[in-house]
């Protein structure tokens, strides 16, 4: 998936209104009848100091690591998360024999709020990120406020409090150091489509399980 990447103040939260430029505001709390609560982020807002954590799972003293760029609203990336990275998972990840970084890449406003939801409890990442590419056909198109409602519908499957969801959902600093974070990390490695994978420094495009596990035994047995 290729596209151009968009200013944060086309990505961030716009889902509910539009708002005069520059203004920040936050929806009511969530209520059965509406969306989680969403802000509007300007992009000349000031930096706020915020880690963002590196998702991983693995082997972090493995010899072979993995980065992974995708998006959540990428249909490529779905197709790797449901198929070839079960396999990897199986006989490289769980074996202990590779660290797997995922990073996300965003590349239009659902995606970011996507991972808003996804990071919203860090100890339910990689189960979250499950069900987002699982469901990607049917959240991740549509008007906003309908793929509002339909993350945190996902969000609620993975046990997140309606609470925890609108906390995540108006973090309007989260996000902009989350937009940050992603533009350092694509412009340092190259990447300009999803999903890209960086393997022990050497970028490699989307790719079947036998090229990838290839790439992993060359690396493996150096």
């Amino acid at each position: 998936m290729t596209r151009n990447p968009l200013r944060l103040a086309l990505i961030a939260f716009a889902a509910i209104a539009l708002v005069a430029i520059g203004v920040l505001y936050v929806l009511p709390a969530m209520q059965t009848s509406e969306p989680p609560a969403v802000v509007e982020v300007e992009d000349t807002a000031p930096a706020v100091a915020i880690d963002i954590t590196e998702m991983q799972m693995g082997n972090p003293e493995a010899k072979v690591t993995v980065i992974e760029y995708a998006s959540y609203t990428c249909p490529h990336c779905a197709t790797f998360h449901l198929g070839a990275l079960d396999r990897i998972k199986t006989n490289y990840i769980d074996t202990g024999k590779i660290n797997f970084i995922y990073r996300e890449v965003y590349f239009d406003r659902f995606g970011l709020w996507a991972s808003m939801i996804a990071r919203c409890d860090e100890s339910k990442f990689f189960g979250l990120n499950d069900l987002l590419y699982a469901g990607q056909k049917d959240w991740a198109s549509g008007a906003p406020a309908d793929v509002v409602t339909k993350l945190a519908a996902i969000g609620k499957v993975a046990g997140l409090t309606d609470a925890q969801l609108d906390s995540c959902l108006s973090d309007g600093a989260k996000a902009q150091a989350l937009n940050d974070w992603y533009q350092a990390n694509a412009d340092a490695d190259g990447i300009t489509s999803t999903p890209s994978f960086v393997i022990n420094g050497q970028k490699y495009p989307n790719m079947n399980y036998q090229d990838f596990a290839a790439i992993l035994d060359t690396e493996l047995a150096k």
